[in-house]
């Protein structure tokens, strides 16, 4: 089942929207890195180009495994009934990655668990590079100092265009939807020992202030299971 979220705001109010999320999106995916790396880490979500991103990382050698990892999320236990980790496998094959340079995880149901979970599998790795969207950059970045400190990580994400190039699946008002609550996990989880402290920009707070006097609020941890 794929989930569509109608694009209904009024024409002016959808430009301001728009401004609004764009900031969020350019400042969240800010911190894209990427180096050789002794695995790249894919964590797995509604968007499968994700994963074609790291087979394309793949296929430059810049690492030679890839890491699978997780179960199902807020999105994605509305869309399949197998872990997202075998998902994104099957499409990590399709792609041409050989199977047995693949490992899975499908435990995780968050980037704390992504990442404390394949540390679990592979405890001896030096170096990684972490796979996810755009948008998620910033919080798996702030997340592995906590569950992985010593572990010298990488951050990168396919280097998607806000609006324009959203995933088709939650569409661009439920992107909307998880940037503001992501930056809310970022003001919070730093006290709950989830994710290193971080400081945002005055213009981002603006901005994700105004989004939720606008209503973005489902995805806000008033709103969702932690």
């Amino acid at each position: 089942m794929r989930m569509m979220i109608p694009v209904n705001l009024p024409l002016i109010m959808r430009a301001t929207t728009l401004e609004h999320a764009a900031r969020l999106w350019t400042y969240m995916s800010s911190m894209r890195t990427r180096e050789s790396s002794d695995a790249i880490v894919v964590c797995c979500s509604y968007d499968l180009r994700v994963c074609d991103y790291a087979c394309e990382l793949m296929k430059q050698n810049l690492a030679p495994r890839l890491v699978l990892t997780g179960k199902l999320g807020n999105w994605t236990k509305h869309l399949w009934s197998v872990p997202e980790a075998q998902i994104f496998r099957d499409r990590a094959l399709a792609n041409g990655i050989s199977p047995g340079s693949i490992l899975l995880e499908e435990r995780a149901t968050n980037f704390g668990e992504n990442i404390a979970f394949v540390r679990n599998l592979l405890p001896d790795l030096k170096r990684a590079i972490f796979i996810t969207k755009p948008c998620a950059v910033l919080r798996v970045f702030l997340t592995v100092p906590v569950q992985w400190p010593g572990l010298t990580a990488f951050v990168d994400s396919p280097p998607h265009a806000f609006p324009e190039e959203v995933s088709n699946v939650i569409g661009v008002l439920g992107v909307i939807h998880e940037m503001v609550g992501d930056i809310d996990r970022v003001i919070q989880y730093p006290s709950r020992g989830f994710q290193v402290p971080h400081r945002m920009p005055p213009l981002v707070l603006e901005s994700w202030r105004a989004l939720i006097a606008e209503g973005f609020v489902q995805h806000m941890l008033d709103k969702l299971p932690i």
